[in-house]
């Protein structure tokens, strides 16, 4: 699948072929050179399902699909996806009582995702995809274009006239974007290893024991849904304040659904011939030994007390659960070197650190004692610890930032 994708980034897209005409306008710069979408500002203090729908906005408030679900696959016949860990089915916009749209809009059905996602520049989320959005027939390309058309398209708030400047298919771009971010999020593989419950040939589990170690990690129930006996998908549950876009994702129990799977006896076959993972009940990150020296692609692992807790994920923000994210480092002297996320280049602007597409000039960084050093220092600060689904900005002076913290590197 990627391979055919590479062959056809020479081929000019749909929005390329706009932008000859003079029809519309795109940036056809590298990632980190492109401009932000320009999306209304939404108020966030209504969220979905959990307000009632009285008239508001539908370009900031998510109607009538305002109950969203991230929905993630275990394949194992035949096994689909890295060995330890789950991959994206979808992220379904249902209603608030368990009912659901589809196909909503015929105009905006597309079966060249690939072509769309490396036309806007975003090559590198193309290539996550490859790895983590897997169709258990090998026809990914399929299944991106069939979860856009059916589910994609019935979200409210990426209608075409909620944005202020919109660009042709921009809205298949925010919706597998901001589905992979939820995705990183959300390690299935983690949570349940944490509780020691992990792929077996031999062991059986119960589904409350599933359901809680899930429900713990997530801050709402879940629905595990299971296939002759075995464990093959879970439903994670959001409501939203604002747009899909930007807004806040609030776990919120299940809307009328129930689980497919027995009380007991539940299989977690290990995907294809792996071995089985050591089983674990040890709650939290174990401290990792950073790489030496920052080079190369890697995740920014955090410590405060001599502990590690959570890692920067791609906004430049710290976060204490889900996936950590990759950065790059680009050498800029013998001594300094620049990051970059797959939002963007990386800097300290107004004394927070953030990456994203309109950084233009990166931050210059260093490595000291095996520390990530910005100005010669090592030692960065927060107003608290993140905890959840709540982040963390990184601060490099600490004026009124009580939390001292220190990022290292771990290689990849």
């Amino acid at each position: 699948m990627w391979e055919s994708t590479q062959q056809v980034l020479g081929i000019p897209g749909p929005q390329k072929i706009l932008k000859t005409l003079g029809s519309l306008w795109l940036s056809t710069s590298p990632p980190s050179e492109n401009t932000m979408p320009k999306t209304p500002s939404c108020p966030t203090s209504e969220i979905s399902c959990q307000t009632k729908y009285h008239g508001q906005d539908t370009c900031c408030f998510n109607y009538p699909g305002g109950q969203m679900l991230q929905t993630q696959f275990w394949d194992v016949d035949p096994p689909v996806g890295p060995d330890n860990s789950w991959t994206i089915h979808g992220l379904w916009p249902d209603h608030c009582n368990g009912g659901f749209d589809q196909f909503c809009d015929r105009k905006r059905q597309y079966s060249n995702i690939s072509l769309i996602l490396v036309d806007s520049g975003h090559g590198d989320l193309l290539e996550y995809m490859s790895e983590y959005w897997k169709d258990f027939r090998g026809d990914d390309a399929n299944l991106w274009q069939h979860e856009w058309n059916k589910h994609g398209t019935c979200v409210s708030t990426l209608e075409p006239h909620c944005y202020g400047d919109y660009t042709p298919q921009q809205d298949v771009v925010d919706y597998f974007d901001r589905t992979v971010d939820l995705f990183k999020e959300l390690p299935t593989f983690d949570f349940l290893a944490k509780a020691g419950i992990v792929p077996s040939h031999t062991e059986t589990y119960a589904r409350a024991d599933i359901e809680d170690a899930l429900e713990k990690a997530h801050g709402a129930p879940v629905i595990v849904n299971c296939r002759s006996g075995a464990i093959s998908e879970i439903w994670y549950f959001f409501n939203i304040a604002g747009s899909l876009q930007s807004g806040e994702f609030v776990p919120a129990p299940p809307d009328g659904q129930h689980s497919r799977c027995p009380a007991t006896h539940i299989k977690y076959p290990p995907k294809g011939n792996s071995p089985e993972p050591t089983r674990t009940t040890t709650r939290g990150s174990e401290p990792t030994a950073p790489g030496a020296p920052f080079a190369g692609r890697g995740n920014l692992m955090v410590s405060t007390f001599n502990q590690q807790r959570g890692c920067i994920i791609s906004y430049g923000t710290w976060y204490n659960a889900g996936t950590c994210a990759t950065f790059r480092t680009e050498k800029l002297s013998d001594d300094t070197f620049s990051l970059k996320s797959r939002k963007g280049l990386c800097t300290f602007e107004d004394d927070t650190l953030s990456c994203g597409p309109n950084v233009k000039v990166p931050s210059e960084f260093s490595a000291k004692d095996g520390k990530l050093s910005y100005q010669g220092n090592t030692t960065f600060f927060a107003d608290k610890p993140p905890k959840g689904q709540v982040q963390s900005s990184v601060y490099a002076s600490q004026e009124e930032h009580p939390v001292e913290l220190e990022i290292t590197w771990k290689s990849q």
